[in-house]
């Protein structure tokens, strides 16, 4: 949907228009979401040059049209769901700011180390290849980018400990993108590409998070030099010097630092429920398989 600040606004090429008629943008926003409407557009996609769909078949689908007081108790019960996964973005992103900007902070006038001092970096490996399509997530850079979708690759091997990511680890791909990323979802295996950074002894998590990042533009600007299909880094480059502030000052700032890690751990985990329920919910409330009154009471208590 539109934000009002983007009024005005030109429209570039393979995007479509949508303009309510006799409907809220709300409604069918919720209707374009469902799994039925995908399923719909997926059989009608063109995929002879690239995946398009034709606007005459966007026209063809079908809306589901309840009255209209049901249709604005659903998007009010759905509506509640995205707003607090909207809250929570903002609350991960001024966790994770605060954090950043106290460690910054603490380490003007501190010390040097190399990165490979802070933390173990643990390659993942090939996992893909041969996947049984059931198990545990297998962790790629577009999980890290993107997060789990449609062309995710699950695989039920066993991998020792080293290749397996839990809630709240540090993931760093060291190829293409180059992304930071706490990990936030299931237990999940790490692909080839991505590192598993495990702080070494009295390192905290969220001091090796900030180390990496200081040195994140560097080393994008490594990758991007690199005559290759895909840029990266090497083992190397993970000896090179990090400011770190000094050690009474980790000491002073850590319980802060860790609870702000945590709660912006815990606002995407919550995150990731409100998603589910949500997913959940909405095929049912369109369907009249749950009474809009049902899902206000399931909505109340995760809300």
């Amino acid at each position: 949907m539109v934000p009002p600040a983007l009024e005005g606004w030109n429209v570039a090429r393979a995007i479509a228009v949508l303009r309510p008629s006799g409907v809220s943008a709300q409604w069918l926003r919720l209707v374009f979401e469902s799994a039925k409407m995908r399923d719909y557009f997926s059989g009608v996609l063109n995929t002879t040059v690239q995946a398009t769909l034709n606007l005459a078949d966007i026209k063809r689908a079908k809306i589901p049209m309840p009255p209209a007081d049901v249709r604005t108790a659903i998007t009010d019960v759905i509506g509640a769901l995205d707003d607090k996964i909207t809250v929570n973005v903002r609350v991960v992103a001024a966790a994770d700011a605060l954090r950043l900007a106290s460690v910054t902070a603490a380490s003007v006038g501190g010390t040097v180390s190399p990165l490979s001092a802070l933390a173990r970096f643990v390659n993942g490996r090939a996992f893909t290849k041969n996947a049984t399509g059931t198990g545990r997530v297998v962790v790629r850079i577009a999980e890290l980018n993107s997060g789990v979708g449609g062309s995710t690759v699950y695989n039920d091997i066993e991998v020792v400990d080293d290749h397996l990511t839990r809630p709240g680890d540090l993931l760093f791909a060291w190829s293409g993108s180059l992304t930071v990323a706490r990990w936030y979802r299931e237990e999940a295996i790490v692909n080839q590409h991505i590192f598993k950074v495990v702080p070494e002894a009295g390192r905290p998590l969220w001091l090796v998070d900030y180390a990496v990042r200081t040195k994140l533009a560097e080393f994008k600007a490594v990758a991007a030099d690199k005559a290759t299909t895909m840029g990266h880094i090497q083992r190397h480059h993970l000896d090179e010097p990090v400011p770190v502030p000094p050690g009474e000052n980790v000491e002073v700032l850590d319980v802060a630092m860790t609870s702000l890690w945590n709660r912006a751990l815990a606002a995407e985990r919550e995150s990731l429920q409100l998603a589910r329920t949500r997913d959940e919910l909405l095929p049912l409330l369109m369907s009249g398989k749950v009474p809009v009154k049902d899902a206000e009471k399931v909505v109340e208590e995760v809300v």
